[in-house]
């Protein structure tokens, strides 16, 4: 006789040892199971258009952005010589631990710090995205994400496959990511406002962004076999600097455990084909929940596009209400460019450095240590 299975809600998953970290709760399967037939899907599927376009464009705006910024510094760099261009404040997006002092200082001031608000806003931005649209800004709009996308892709074509470390491994390289984010959190945590503000004061927190430029355009030698170890093993494994050491990735993914977004699965019209399971870039097994609250989902919906089975699997809002793709890509658009507006109106965009520190500190960027 076939044993009888319960239905995997979320909390007999709970009960069962699982958690929105550990996403590999055990699944009951039937000894005799009849295979389902695929209903068909009645219309064509497009979320993953979608999001290429929204990757797309994000990745085209933060290259601009770099192109601009890299103009800028070398104005400075050149003693005036070299064309001026504004300083785009969107290059803060790559400053999160600016960010987070930024938020402890509004925390516990009540006020924008005026220096590199702008990191400020952009964190706050993907929390808030992070925490109504699930993990999008890994799976939509990350920039080095995209790049990782593309790079374990290109490897599955060039190789016929890619590589998943054994549980045992792959478990605590899971966790560095959060080690890595308690670390920073930490050591933010403990400062004080008037620290903050004397850091982001000093020579080197003014031109922390023109340092972090340096750094990119002058790899030493460790940080550029560090950098092309990484690129490698991010052919080889699905989203390697994403899945084991992004501490930015993991504070989004705290943050989508609030989420209300979460991929369902229909138990009615999946036909088990385990396709989802397979597509996942996140290694979830999709197949065998019924909702996907992992900490690890980047609302990809990569599973949602390979499934043979109308309604089987559909990104949900509140559980009940199915999220398309383009309310997706139009609800990330909105929070962005909503937020981001918002802030310039409120004049919490621009850092408030005049040219003349620029001309002063650029010049001797070299003799500036970390305070």
């Amino acid at each position: 006789m076939a044993k009888s299975c319960p239905v995997p809600t979320d909390e007999n998953i709970e009960s069962a040892g699982g958690s929105a970290f550990e996403e590999d709760a055990p699944a009951c399967r039937p000894t005799a199971q009849v295979r389902k037939k695929a209903a068909g899907r009645l219309n064509r599927e497009h979320s993953q258009a979608w999001r290429r376009l929204v990757q797309l464009l994000f990745l085209i705006l933060n290259v601009l952005i770099g192109v601009q910024f890299a103009l800028f510094v070398r104005h400075f760099e050149s003693e005036g010589h070299a064309l001026l261009v504004s300083r785009p404040p969107g290059v803060e997006g790559w400053l999160p631990i600016a960010g987070l002092m930024n938020l402890k200082y509004v925390l516990e001031t009540g006020h924008i710090p005026e220096i590199h608000p702008a990191a400020l806003v952009l964190l706050v931005t993907f929390l808030v995205i992070s925490i109504l649209l699930r993990k999008a800004f890994c799976g939509w709009l990350c920039p080095v994400g995209t790049v990782s996308e593309a790079l374990w892709k290109f490897g599955q074509k060039l190789l016929r496959r890619t590589w998943i470390f054994p549980r045992w491994i792959d478990l605590p390289l899971r966790g560095l990511k959060y080690l890595l984010l308690a670390f920073f959190v930490y050591a933010v945590a403990g400062m004080s406002a008037v620290s903050i503000q004397a850091f982001l004061t000093s020579p080197y927190g003014l031109v922390a962004d023109v340092k972090m430029l340096q750094f990119f355009k002058h790899l030493g030698e460790s940080s550029a076999i560090t950098l092309g170890a990484l690129l490698v093993l991010s052919i080889f494994f699905q989203n390697f600097w994403c899945r084991y050491l992004c501490p930015y990735g993991a504070l989004m993914g705290i943050g989508a455990l609030l989420s209300p977004a979460k991929i369902q699965r229909n138990m009615e019209r999946c036909v088990d084909c385990g396709k989802c399971a397979r597509a996942c870039p996140a290694l979830l097994k999709v197949d065998k929940l019924v909702s996907i609250r992992s900490a690890e989902c980047t609302g990809c919906l990569e599973c949602v596009a390979i499934c043979p089975a109308e309604g089987a699997l559909q990104m949900s809002f509140w559980r009940t209400n199915r999220l398309a793709p383009w309310a997706m890509a139009f609800g990330l658009a909105l929070l962005f460019l909503g937020i981001v507006g918002y802030a310039k109106w409120r004049g919490a965009w621009n850092s408030n450095i005049p040219d003349s520190v620029y001309e002063q500190l650029i010049p001797r960027l070299d003799t500036l240590s970390h305070p």
